[in-house]
């Protein structure tokens, strides 16, 4: 991501929405603002996230903290954005060219990250658009530096060791938060639901802050001291098992209750500085049963907002995940019915169903039903030769630091914009004209499953003889491409189906293992688009694909062939054809490179015709796999896997 969503100037700073903007501050826009205060006060507390904010509202938000950090009308410096190409040398250092006595040399200073350590100024900010999508880089980064107390950074010519003062402001969807790793998201101490966010302008948001408090954001305010009362109000509040490891949220809520005191100009942070704090980052509060003689009054306690609820989202398609996997039930074509009636419109994204489901409360990892990385803040194992910064899908550009890479277009449109300046005859690129391609990184391995729904029958789960390739590409974070055959109920049935997921995470993954068998089974195509997805890959990734797996799992009989699946139209018995294109399909595949590709047939052991998965094998040029054993050929005598 190069950049923040940019605003329409007209509207202001801080504008939030197309259309008009409310008279006043709704109850979300204050906290959110008092929680900014709060960030920008203490320093223990400079991690925001914000919950399903709306990516137009990020631009905005930034510029309303960024204005809290350097106080009203001061300038502000441009945040430092994080995105999925973020990079450790970009982060810790900066070489800079210095001139000297004895001619050019460079000097590596503090990186934009931890350049304001030790120094007078506001702090810098950081943003991060998705947590989500951020680089593992800058996930080390943030856990390193959020919150903490001390930094050390030693380099090549750079020794740092300084408290850090970069305020961190983040935005992640509710449902994605269980993607993330624990120790990643609690470091943001200040969490917000964001759903419904209506931003007014900065400047009315900022009338209706004490002038205390935006003064207190720029000059700090004496820390105040906190009760064993409040210290027990707060794990009241959380209502998380003492014997749970880690006690960072007790931290958080027991700092922003102190902040409030300070800000409040009291110095004692009470019960009451703890029921406000839990309010100010959505927490349900209920009244704490205390002794008569020490109850606290009506007027001293404001009375609780209500707590933000969980309910539907129109256009979730999360109330029924089961028979597809999109989790989308759709019913049954009745007959008399169109062939493709219109169905109601999906979201696009990554869960499925559509739009995601936003989880309530300021901690929606607790009950987010996702799957997490084991280890998402080690980088995976890098071994291909050459840049990583020259693979990849182009994203975006920068200037240039070598001549590697160059993006021309880019380079030729910043150089006309100064030919009138440099009044040269011929059209003249500068140094400082030169961009480069800013690329994601290039997924080094890549898993192929070709999946045979009708040779899965209610006495065999084809899952024990998948695990071992599944782990292989978890750990190894490979792409993953799933094609299906013989499904029950598919766009149609003469085709094979296949979806491409960034990893074997992607719920569509899981959902593919046990979808229903159909009655066609177009197995040639299916390999046919197998072959075409590894020539794909492998041409376009280059180098970078440094290994594949091909794993089909099916009994060989392919009933549809290939000239079927092409046209769509059946003309008379087909015989044994689909097999032999099955076969003629899979010679396609042996021919390959086969130092980085590994194929593998899983034998679903199905009578008659059981030699065909080892004729398939044969063809591929891969090994087989006895997914089933039976007695009298191959069994193991307990019933296992058997490698052949």
């Amino acid at each position: 991501m190069s950049g923040i969503v940019p605003t329409d100037p007209a509207s202001g700073s801080g504008t939030s929405a197309v259309g008009t903007v409310p008279e006043e501050p709704d109850d979300l826009a204050l906290r959110l603002v008092r929680a900014l205060v709060c960030a920008a006060v203490e320093p223990a507390l400079g991690g925001v996230l914000l919950f399903d904010l709306e990516p137009r509202l990020v631009d905005p938000v930034a510029r309303l903290f960024a204005d809290i950090l350097n106080g009203p009308g001061q300038p502000a410096d441009t945040p430092l954005v994080l995105g999925a190409t973020s990079r450790d040398e970009d982060l810790w250092t900066r070489p800079r060219l210095r001139q000297g006595p004895d001619g050019l040399s460079f000097r590596i200073e503090p990186g934009p990250l931890i350049r304001a350590d030790g120094r007078p100024g506001a702090p810098p900010l950081a943003v991060v658009p998705d947590l989500t999508r951020l680089s593992v880089a800058g996930m080390r980064a943030a856990v390193q530096l959020v919150c903490a107390d001390l930094v050390v950074v030693e380099h090549t010519g750079l020794s740092h060791a300084a408290q850090p003062r970069t305020r961190w402001l983040a935005a992640c969807r509710s449902s994605d938060a269980g993607r993330l790793s624990p120790h990643l998201l609690d470091r943001f101490a200040i969490r917000l639901s964001a759903a419904a966010l209506n931003l007014p302008p900065a400047d009315r948001l900022l009338a209706r802050v004490p002038p205390a408090w935006l003064t207190a954001a720029t000059q700090g305010v004496p820390v105040a001291a906190v009760t064993d009362d409040a210290l027990e109000r707060v794990q009241e509040l959380l209502g998380r098992d003492t014997s749970a490891p880690g006690i960072r949220r007790e931290l958080a809520l027991a700092r922003l209750a102190r902040t409030l005191a300070a800000l409040d100009s009291e110095g004692t942070a009470t019960v009451r500085h703890c029921d406000a704090a839990a309010r100010l980052i959505g927490l349900a509060v209920a009244e704490p049963a205390q002794p008569a003689e020490t109850a606290v009054g009506p007027a001293t306690s404001p009375p609780p907002s209500p707590s933000p609820r969980r309910g539907p989202v129109p256009g979730d398609g999360h109330g029924d995940r089961g028979g597809h996997a999109d989790g989308d039930a759709r019913p049954r074509r009745a007959p008399g019915e169109p062939l493709l009636e219109t169905e109601p419109a999906e979201g696009i994204g990554t869960s499925p169903g559509g739009a995601p489901e936003a989880l309530a409360g300021p901690f929606p990892e607790d009950g987010a039903a996702v799957l997490r990385d084991f280890a998402p803040l080690r980088s995976p194992w890098q071994r291909t030769a050459g840049p990583a910064t020259a693979r990849g899908v182009v994203i975006g550009t920068r200037r240039a630091r070598d001549l590697r890479d160059l993006a021309y277009v880019r380079t030729v449109r910043e150089a006309a914009v100064h030919q009138r300046l440099r009044r040269t005859e011929r059209f003249t690129i500068s140094p400082v004209d030169l961009h480069s391609h800013v690329r994601a990184s290039a997924p080094e391995r890549m898993l192929v499953l070709v999946l045979d729904h009708t040779c899965r029958g209610d006495d065999w789960d084809w899952q024990d003889a998948l695990t071992p390739f599944l782990q292989w590409a978890y750990t190894g974070r490979a792409a993953t491409q799933v094609i299906e055959v013989g499904a029950a109920e598919p766009a149609d049935e003469l085709r094979a189906e296949s979806f491409a997921a960034r990893s074997v995470l992607d719920p569509r993954v899981l959902a593919a293992l046990y979808r229903p068998a159909g009655r066609a089974t177009p197995l040639a195509h299916g390999i046919e688009q197998a072959a075409q997805a590894l020539r794909r890959a492998f041409r376009q990734q280059g180098n970078g694909l440094a290994e594949a797996w091909l794993v089909v799992v099916t009994d060989g009989r392919g009933n549809v062939p290939l000239r079927v699946s092409h046209t769509g139209r059946v003309s008379g018995p087909v015989a044994a054809e689909g097999v032999e294109d099955a076969f003629k399909a899979a010679a396609r595949i042996n021919a390959m490179d086969r130092t980085r590709l590994h194929v593998t047939v899983v034998d679903a052991a199905r009578e008659p015709y059981g030699d065909l998965p080892f004729a398939l094998a044969d063809r591929l040029g891969g090994s087989v796999v006895e997914g089933r054993a039976t007695r009298g050929r191959g069994s193991n005598g307990e019933g296992g896997t058997v490698e052949r």
